[in-house]
């Protein structure tokens, strides 16, 4: 099983409403997320970029945004489709206009 896949978006959504909750009873993020992740099933780390992927597109903290890193992705995965089908396009033009000096010559 995939490493995202793991803890479905319920649970996430869960836990880090519970760090943006009890933010304020720890002298730190850190601290918050150390106590709630055991409690959710997951190492401190997971559930910090959880927190922190929450806060970027939220826009609480600065960064690319999911729904903005999903768009570029889409559109590199566009771009490389048209590169390919371009390259495609002009070798056969190449070869069509090669045939044609072919049946030029031979007339």
């Amino acid at each position: 099983m995939n490493k995202s896949n793991k803890f479905s978006p319920e649970v996430r959504e869960r836990a880090v409403r519970l760090v943006q909750e009890h933010r304020g009873e720890y002298p730190s993020l850190w601290a918050a997320v150390d106590s709630i992740a055991p409690k959710i099933g997951c190492v401190p780390q997971t559930l910090l970029s959880w927190v922190q992927r929450h806060e970027i597109d939220t826009g609480v903290r600065g960064g690319v945004t999911t729904a903005e890193a999903q768009r570029v992705k889409e559109l590199e995965r566009e771009v490389k489709e048209l590169r390919r089908a371009n390259e495609i396009l002009k070798l056969a033009s190449a070869f069509f206009a090669q045939a044609e000096l072919d049946r030029r010559l031979k007339s």
